[in-house]
């Protein structure tokens, strides 16, 4: 600012100060400023005078007044604009033939009244008053980490509400489940305080505190933040957060998991549970059947009892007790019924049933449950439902009949509880093999695999008619396999190997007659398939079907008679044509043509 500038700038503010002192009769009041709104980092439009007057000035002198100080910030001369040194230097333009001044980059700091003075072609002054506005960031929330307890006798602190880098000041609302809140004596208490910072921008600080009740367990808080920009009313809400409160329990009640009908075996927890928060200590006791006391168990941490294998004698009844500790109040549950449903071990008499072939034998299945139970006999090998009751029995019994029985008992109204008890019966009798012959193919010289097998009670034994190593596997109770490893040697295939299965009450034989493979080729009227050769160099017997001679023999009776029926028929079809020469002469005929 030139020296001229600065004097009339002095004479200006105090010729303002002496008329505001005197008090002038007559004199008008200076009328309010323009008002140009504009936010921060944009731009403004300051007109010297309104839009409606001429705008003609050869010489503008635009100020900004700060504390009732004017400073000159820009000239106007025939049109050409120059900016003063100082914060508006690098900011202010010229437009519309230099009646508006623009302001750029705009900060807090120029929210200010800005003065226009025009000397020619007449004097004229103009005041602006410009409003700077700046959105908030969204708000943040912290809530109280550490809860709040009922018992409180003063506004505790719920939460805390930031909102940064506003202009100016927002205006805070909290509101509890969608409903504001407001001050509240004992009750609710708002405290808000702002800083600024070096951008002139505000950050609002807001802290809710609270006396709160149980019921305020679920409640959720929110807040909220109401600004202006030149568009209008604006507002930015935080998430909302819940905060822990601490209350002392009412009640203390007893859950057990899983619901519904419980058996052995399963896995059983029994929980104690309570409306407080934190929820108090917690003991169960069980009531001793002896003495009808409540006797104290020890339940984890999570006040849980855990029967990972409930059995029956975990039946009876138990009760939880609470005890807050910081009250010392103690709060016991209602009792509750704890029933585990049982089945015994289930028993078969007789333990070893065992009959000769052709007799009879009864079975009987028996076991106890604190329910009702069903029975069943079911065949171990087939799993078939052979009979519905505790009791089976057998009439003229066959050597087929012998194995494995299964008694099960079950309680029909707790699904899954059952246990079953197998059982061998034995059928008396000497040996009996799977086949009396078998034939097989083979090469001489390989080693190859024989195998037997017989069953019967008492279980038989096997031996061989020829020299090999043997071992014998058990089938079942009363059954045996016998598998003989052998070298095909020109004696075996002459003399075959027979099998012999004997035991306290008779003997049984199985021959296995072997053929070699090249004999296929002669045609000895058998169909089969060759033994399938392993890696090792062994091979199995195979069953070979018996050769079809019966249906040979018939075919060729049948061919035979046809072919006799169609010679007789030709003879005689020749004889009536008298081809056939017939009598002595015809004799003669025959010989002097085959003399000849």
């Amino acid at each position: 600012m030139g020296p001229s500038g600065l004097i009339y700038a002095l004479l200006l503010a105090a010729c303002c100060c002496c008329r505001r002192a005197a008090g002038v009769p007559g004199e008008a009041e200076p009328p309010e400023p323009e008002l140009v709104e504009a936010e921060v980092g944009g731009t403004a439009l300051l007109k010297c005078g309104p839009s409606h007057s001429p705008g003609n000035f050869s010489q503008v002198d635009w100020f900004s007044v700060h504390k009732e100080k004017p400073t000159l910030i820009f000239r106007v001369r025939k049109g050409q604009g120059q900016s003063e040194p100082g914060e508006y230097q690098q900011r202010l333009s010229l437009q519309d033939r230099g009646t508006t001044l623009v302001l750029s980059h705009i900060t807090p700091h120029d929210e200010r009244i800005f003065l226009c003075q025009a000397k020619r072609p007449q004097s004229h002054e103009h005041r602006i008053q410009l409003r700077v506005y700046k959105a908030p960031e969204e708000p943040t929330i912290q809530v109280n980490a550490l809860g709040i307890s009922v018992s409180s006798k003063e506004p505790e602190e719920v939460a805390t509400c930031v909102g940064r880098n506003g202009y100016p000041v927002p205006q805070v609302i909290w509101y509890k489940n969608g409903h504001s809140l407001k001050e509240e004596k004992n009750r609710v208490h708002i405290q808000s305080s702002q800083i600024v910072e070096s951008s002139g921008l505000y950050t609002l600080e807001s802290v809710l505190k609270a006396q709160l009740v149980k019921e305020d367990k679920d409640a959720r808080f929110y807040c909220e933040l109401n600004y202006r920009l030149p568009s209008g009313n604006h507002m930015k809400e935080s998430r909302e957060v819940s905060v822990q409160v601490f209350y002392p329990a009412e009640k203390v009640w007893l859950e057990v998991e899983p619901m519904g009908a419980l058996k052995e075996g399963d896995r059983v927890e029994i929980r104690c549970l309570a409306d407080g928060n934190p929820p108090p200590h917690f003991t169960i006791s069980k009531q001793n059947l002896g003495t009808r006391e409540m006797e104290e168990m020890t339940p984890e941490d999570n006040g849980a009892l855990v029967l990972e294998s409930a059995q029956k004698e975990h039946s009876g009844l138990y009760q939880c007790q609470g005890l807050d500790l910081e009250t010392m109040a103690s709060l016991l549950s209602d009792p509750q019924e704890l029933l585990v449903n049982y089945v015994s071990d289930v028993r078969v008499s007789p333990a070893a049933p065992e009959s000769q072939e052709g007799g009879s034998l009864t079975l009987t299945c028996e076991a106890e449950s604190n329910q009702a139970v069903e029975f069943q006999w079911l065949r171990e090998k087939t799993g078939q439902v052979l009979e519905k009751g505790s009791v089976l029995q057998f009439h003229n019994l066959k050597r087929e009949a012998g194995g494995g029985y299964r008694c099960m008992a079950s309680v029909p109204s707790v699904p899954g509880l059952n246990r079953t008890q197998l059982v061998h019966v034995a059928v008396l009798g000497s040996p009996w093999m799977t086949s009396k012959e078998r034939k097989m193919w083979v090469r001489e010289n390989e080693v190859l695999n024989l195998s037997c097998e017989a069953s019967g009670h008492p279980r038989p034994s096997i031996s061989w008619s020829v020299a090999g190593t043997a071992q014998e596997q058990d089938q079942d109770p009363q059954g045996v396999l016998s598998v003989l490893n052998v070298l095909v040697t020109p004696e075996l295939l002459r003399t075959g190997a027979e099998c012999v299965a004997s035991n306290s009450l008779g003997r049984n034989t199985t021959t296995i007659f072997l053929e070699l493979a090249s004999s296929r080729s002669t045609g000895l009227g058998t169909s089969t398939a060759s033994p399938s050769v392993r890696a090792n160099g062994t091979s199995t017997e195979k069953k070979l079907p018996e050769p079809e001679s019966k249906g040979v023999a018939i075919v060729a009776v049948t061919v035979c008679v046809l072919v006799l029926a169609v010679l007789g028929a030709s003879l005689y079809f020749f004889y009536k044509k008298g081809k056939l020469p017939c009598g002595r002469s015809g004799k003669q005929e025959m010989e002097r043509n085959t003399s000849i």
